[in-house]
């Protein structure tokens, strides 16, 4: 299919149809072919249970398919509607719940959190002198813009073993029991691990964020997103729990790690929880992400049904950290080079440096238990790996992108 007949470049691109074939869309079939034997590669040595991949282009369905294992404890075959803990994916979608607020005129960026949570309105970051731990006070306070672009001096108690870290895990401070209002609560009475707008370190900030919408909306934060995004995009299979009557399509993890490693044991989403975590609760479907993304890549619409306007995109998915340095290896390892972080993204700031390749603007997350998807605005281009093998996430995060730019051949 010859370039004339795609959308114009900076235009949003027709609603998802019926899928079409990969050359139809510039991408080689045998190339998309070559994507998935090498996934089925990846279950035949089980190094892989199963995955489910859909790209799309210019609004248009290229590749939807399954390989492998829903749950390698059966061996039923992965369906496509399989439903994945999509844990940090969900990140985005709670970030763009937050800028619907700000375009509502119900919050400003530059708002401290501790004016819709007083409890951090005294929060003390933690320094080392000679070896021991001290405590001061903030120089300012954290804003609701250093919670979407992970500014704020939080941190996450799995990503090192820092005193700050510790004290997270001592107190359980990401424990399901507990609700969003206790959850952050429990947070804001924690030292920071630094000052907050000094440097980016990912953390459980767009938990708090989260508990921001539920203080501004009145409303559970799974009841705001369900009302205002996930029901408005047709995303009916996206949640913070999994209804009993589709607990037999929930894509599981091997029992152990292929590869000898502690495995990561994942969140049960069979039962609600009490704390319905903005940062990485939900549960979805490759179709129902798909809607997402191409929601975002129209620049906010889908279906005639607009959440936000293409400025607020276009500022969403510009990078919000400029010289900020990074705060540890741990935050750096998820920060590829030459990418910087927007509000709620990882956004591409130069065609090299980075080990992978995609476009200048492009952006893209993951979540914990190995889902991933990108979003390349200059080529029309979304792509989505569902999958749940914790331990070797950032392979296959890679491994992906390698091949699907691979299979882009116009």
């Amino acid at each position: 299919m010859s370039l004339a007949k795609h959308p114009p470049t900076g235009k949003p691109a027709a609603p998802l149809q019926q899928q079409v074939a990969p050359q139809d869309v510039g991408l080689c079939p045998q190339r998309t072919q070559h994507l998935l034997d090498v996934l089925q590669a990846e279950v035949d040595c089980q190094r892989l249970p199963g995955a489910v991949v859909v790209i799309a282009r210019h609004g248009q369905l290229a590749l939807f398919e399954s390989v492998g294992a829903l749950d390698p404890a059966t061996g039923l075959a992965m369906p496509r509607d399989a439903i994945f803990r999509i844990y940090s994916m969900t990140k985005p979608i709670v970030s763009v719940a937050a800028l619907m607020l700000m375009e509502q005129g119900k919050l400003l960026l530059n708002d401290p959190v501790a004016k819709y949570l007083p409890e951090f309105g005294k929060q003390q970051v933690a320094t080392r002198v000679d070896g021991a731990v001290q405590l001061s006070p903030v120089r300012r306070d954290a804003t609701l813009q250093d919670l979407l672009r992970h500014t704020a001096g939080l941190t996450y108690e799995f990503m090192g073993n820092a005193p700050v870290q510790r004290q997270y895990a001592q107190v359980r401070v990401g424990s399901r029991e507990r609700s969003n209002a206790e959850m952050a609560h429990e947070l804001a009475a924690l030292p920071l691990m630094c000052e907050p707008g000094s440097a980016w370190e990912y953390s459980r900030a767009t938990d708090v964020l989260g508990r921001v919408i539920e203080v501004i909306s009145g409303q559970t934060l799974g009841a705001f997103l369900q009302d205002h995004i996930l029901a408005p995009l047709g995303m009916q299979e996206t949640g913070f729990s999994v209804a009993e009557k589709n607990h037999g399509r929930i894509a599981e993890p091997f029992a152990r790690d292929p590869e000898g490693g502690v495995q990561m044991q994942v969140i049960d989403v069979r039962q609600p929880a009490a704390l319905e975590s903005g940062g990485g609760g939900l549960t979805s479907t490759a179709a129902d992400y798909l809607r997402f993304m191409q929601f975002m890549l129209n620049k906010g619409t889908l279906n005639g049904v607009r959440l936000l306007s293409p400025r607020t995109v276009a500022f969403m998915t510009a990078d919000h950290l400029g010289d900020t340095p990074v705060f540890s290896k741990a935050s750096r390892d998820l920060l590829p080079a030459g990418h910087g972080f927007g509000l709620g993204f990882a956004v591409r700031k130069t065609l090299g440096m980075a080990p992978v390749p995609g476009s200048v603007g492009s952006y893209f997350w993951g979540g914990m238990a190995g889902t991933t998807f990108f979003i390349d605005p200059a080529e029309g281009l979304l792509a989505c790996l569902m999958l749940q093998a914790p331990n070797q996430r950032e392979y296959y995060r890679m491994l992906f992108r390698d091949l699907v730019y691979a299979a882009l051949v116009d």
